[in-house]
């Protein structure tokens, strides 16, 4: 079995994915069809700050998947499966369960308290639910897992380590993403929330992720080579997205730019995020809360700002900045002080 020493560079993406879906988040109370999934939105509309959005939108939650994938592996290491079943229990499970009946129908009440409609609790995933997909896929995939860890020296992982190796292997890749969208034919392709799109996509993403640092460094040496090929390829795709009427291009067009994106996004990660740090631990810890809690102070924000007659690109620095603030305040007054609700936001309880 390979050894490896902690890849900094996977915490650094992780932390960096999930602050991307907070600005994301921001973003849409910006756009005139927010308000159809949710969201409070603003008086005065932001239009092209959509552009950078859309092409965040096809690899944002792909790419967590991904993520998510590379943690089961290390987690294994020093795992059984019962422990790994606790443990990803407890830091996804708990946390799911408490955002459905108590952070959702918190961030629905603002909503409804804005618009002046009569108080209801309601309750759902909201924008947790990728908890209940990730648990799901770490169930279905454990065995596969573990059998891949058992065998290591096998015929299936050598084979596995020799497609990789060569950028070709990622041709393998990208078409199993193509024929998902081809066998579900998502509409639209980024309607992750909820659909069986977004479920066999995170499956495939999870999968692979596991998979690439199963590979060792012979695959990221491999993708550091051909980082700069990743990225003018999703530039050039994303370019022609944008000449399209209304953006729409075939799914399967999509599929191939969210691969290639997330495979520049890894190489020059790896280039330049594997290394630790202060700011490093603080984030990858609170990283995860935060996230749990935004879309509250997201609102908050949105019911305090979005009155004020200023302009909308204040409106969106100062909402991005009370979500933010109030978010980390919450966390370090609360949340990594108070060890009996640590759980609840997917940490562990101190000693």
């Amino acid at each position: 079995m390979q050894a490896y020493s902690r890849r900094y560079d996977i915490d650094w993406l992780r932390v960096i994915t999930i602050g991307l879906l907070l600005v994301y988040h921001v973003a849409i109370g910006f756009q005139a069809w927010g308000i159809m999934i949710g969201f409070i939105v603003s008086k005065g509309t932001w239009e092209s700050l959509w552009i950078p959005m859309t092409m965040l939108n096809v690899w944002r939650i792909p790419l967590l998947f991904f993520v998510s994938g590379m943690g089961v592996y290390f987690a294994i290491q020093n795992r059984n499966w019962k422990q790994l079943l606790i443990e990803r229990g407890g830091r996804l499970l708990i946390p799911f369960v408490f955002g459905i009946f108590v952070i959702a129908p918190i961030h629905v009440y603002i909503w409804q308290h804005y618009y002046q409609l009569p108080s209801n609790y309601i309750y759902g995933p909201a924008h947790l639910w990728f908890l209940g997909n990730i648990f799901a896929y770490v169930v279905i995939l454990l065995p596969v897992f573990f059998y891949l860890k058992k065998n290591e020296e096998g015929r299936i992982v050598i084979g596995i380590k020799r497609l990789l190796s060569n950028p070709l292997g990622l041709l393998v890749i990208i078409l199993t993403f193509i024929a998902e969208v081809v066998f579900i034919d998502p509409h639209p392709y980024e309607m992750y929330a909820m659909t069986w799109h977004g479920f066999v996509l995170g499956l495939l993403a999870f999968f692979f992720g596991f998979c690439f640092v199963l590979s060792g460094p012979v695959f990221w040496n491999m993708m550091l080579k051909w980082r700069w090929l990743f990225l003018i390829v999703a530039s050039i795709l994303f370019r022609y997205r944008l000449t399209q009427f209304q953006m729409h291009v075939p799914a399967h067009l999509l599929a191939i730019e969210s691969c290639v994106w997330i495979f520049s996004v890894f190489a020059f990660g790896y280039k330049y995020l594997n290394h630790p740090g202060r700011t490093l631990r603080y984030l990858s810890e609170a990283a995860y809360p935060v996230y749990i809690l935004h879309m509250i102070f997201l609102f908050l924000g949105s019911m305090l700002i979005f009155p004020l007659t200023i302009a909308v690109q204040l409106q969106f620095t100062f909402v991005l900045l009370f979500t933010a603030i109030g978010c980390f305040v919450f966390y370090e007054l609360f949340i990594r002080r108070i060890n009996i609700i640590r759980p609840l936001f997917g940490l562990k309880m101190k000693k």
